[in-house]
Order: C-alpha cells, then sequence, then structure tokens
C-alpha cells in the first residue's frame, strides 16, 4: 500500500529504526513480526494524522486502528499481536501518554476462537476472484491465489518465491518452503502450480522474486494484495474472506483426500499438520473447522 505521506512515514521509520537497532529482547521471529507490524503502524499515523512523533502516540490513535484492522476482516489474533507490538516499543520511549490495555479500548476486541469459524473459500470462491483478477489486470494475484489455494503456503511465502525456488519445484515436483519461525517444509505441487510457477519464472529476471517488483519493499507489495482482496470481496463473496482461508481450502482438501485414500483420520490430520508447516498440530484444527463440526 502506497503512503500518502511519504516524508512524516520516513521519519517515524527513522524513529522506530532507532529503538529497533537498541532493542535485545524476543527472539528474531518476535523482532521481525513486532517491527513490521510497527511499521504499518507508522503508515497509519501518517497518512491518517500526520503524526510526526512516536512518543505521541495515544489511546485514541490506537482505537482508531482497531477499528480500521477490523473493518479490513484482519483476524483477532493478528490485531492482538499488531496491539503488542506498538505497546512493546511504546514502553522503550519517552511517551507523552499512557495506552489503554486491551480490557481498557471502547470498541471489543474479539476473542481468539479455536476451530469455530469455516474460513476456507469454496471453489466458487475462488474461481470468481481469479476471474476479477483477470478483468483488473492483476494476474499476478490470481497467480499467488492459485499457489495458496493448491500448495497451501502463506501470504509471505508466496511473496518469498524467487526464480530458484521455482526451477527447483517444477523440476522435482516438490516445493520447498521456509515459513514461519525458519521451518522448512517440502509439498508437494500438482500440475497447477508447477504451470503458475513455469509462467512467472519465464517473465522473471534470474535470481529475482516473482511477484515482488523490484525497488518494492516485500510488505508493501503483500499490503496492495490484501488491499485488492477487500476492494472485490463483495463481488467474490458474501462473507469476510482473507488471502489466508486459501490456505484453509487446501487444508481441508488434503485431509478429504487422505481418508478417502484409506487413511486413519489421526494420521491424516498429522499429515495435513505437516504440509502446513505447523509446529504444533493442534492448530491444524483450526483449519478443519468446517469439515470437523459437520462429523
Amino acid at each position: 500500500m502506497d503512503t500518502k505521506n511519504d516524508g512524516i512515514y520516513g521519519a517515524l521509520i527513522d524513529q522506530l529504526d532507532k529503538l529497533a537497532r537498541h532493542n535485545r529482547q524476543g527472539s528474531f521471529r518476535t523482532k521481525d513480526r513486532y517491527y513490521e507490524a510497527m511499521k504499518r503502524f507508522c503508515r497509519y499515523l501518517a497518512d491518517e494524522y500526520h503524526l510526526q512523533k512516536l512518543s505521541n502516540i495515544s489511546g485514541k490513535h490506537l482505537t482508531a486502528y482497531v477499528l480500521k484492522l477490523q473493518s479490513t476482516g484482519k483476524s483477532a489474533s493478528t490485531i492482538k499481536t499488531d496491539l503488542s507490538a506498538i505497546r512493546f516499543f511504546h514502553d522503550k520511549m519517552d511517551a507523552k501518554y499512557l495506552l489503554p490495555s486491551n480490557a481498557g479500548f471502547t470498541v471489543p476486541l474479539e476473542r481468539r476462537r479455536f476451530g469455530e469459524e469455516d474460513r476456507a473459500w469454496s471453489s466458487q470462491e475462488f474461481f470468481a476472484f481469479c476471474e476479477m483478477c483477470g478483468q483488473k489486470g492483476r494476474p499476478e494475484y490470481a497467480a499467488i491465489a492459485a499457489i495458496s489455494y493448491y500448495a497451501g503456503l502463506r501470504i509471505h511465502e508466496c511473496f518469498r518465491l524467487d526464480t530458484a525456488a521455482a526451477e527447483a519445484a517444477i523440476r522435482t515436483g516438490v516445493l520447498t518452503v521456509k515459513g514461519k519461525g525458519g521451518r522448512i517444509r517440502s509439498v508437494p505441487i500438482g500440475p497447477v502450480v508447477a504451470d503458475v510457477l513455469r509462467l512467472w519464472k519465464a517473465s522473471t529476471p534470474r535470481g529475482h522474486k516473482l511477484f515482488v517488483p523490484d525497488g518494492m519493499p516485500t510488505d508493501q507489495a503483500i499490503e496492495q494484495l490484501q488491499q485488492f482482496i477487500i476492494a472485490v470481496r463483495p463481488v467474490v463473496s458474501d462473507r469476510p474472506i482473507t488471502h489466508h482461508g486459501l490456505r484453509h481450502s487446501y487444508a481441508v482438501r488434503q485431509y478429504q483426500e487422505l481418508m478417502a485414500a484409506g487413511s486413519s483420520e489421526q494420521g491424516a490430520f498429522l499429515r495435513v499438520s505437516n504440509l502446513l508447516g505447523h509446529g504444533r498440530p493442534e492448530i491444524t484444527k483450526i483449519y478443519l473447522a468446517g469439515i470437523m463440526t459437520k462429523q
């Protein structure tokens, strides 16, 4: 997503970078997650409030940001992690105001629900989205959606793909993915994903990322896709679908195919968990909510 006030945004990022350089707390994964979340908040502050000092963040900024995240379909867990990131950096500055706790917000924060909500895209929603991508001149978004729908990649894993990863996957039939926490997994790919990778590899300079234009930060490219989904969502679905729901669709189909092939419920469950790259298998229950609640 483009920033409307580059000068103010740059000044805020300079302040953030100074805080980040002196930070010795947390794992590398947590540091990266918190930093990216704070960058998004800085962009919001620059565009909506023209705020020039991070030390002037107040409860009104936080409340408005929560409402914005909720309106764009962000999950409860994502919002709460972003709030933790903002408070983390806020605690390291000579701040002018205290920030409200989650319980102190004037807007309700939804509790994260495990295994209750079916977020998987239907095949009709997926194909309708791909059609909209074609109509809007964004074929790369249809390609990314296909990779998540048919191979279960997270959004940042799709944007991390480069020509070398594509070439190896086309040659071996297996896509090697570095996911959350640095966990590496191997995902078998079918002809649809192979064709997508072959097409985009052919049009991408060797050594470059398939879906990130040169000179554009990856988080900005990701944000643009998310905003596109929000924009076309009313035409595609009557639900607040997000890109992550494509991964849910993949999990459901893999589980059903494994069960149909004679696998035990436990065996199918663990296999899907491995394909998704989950460190905790119980998280997979969230992805299978739509079919587990019907069993």
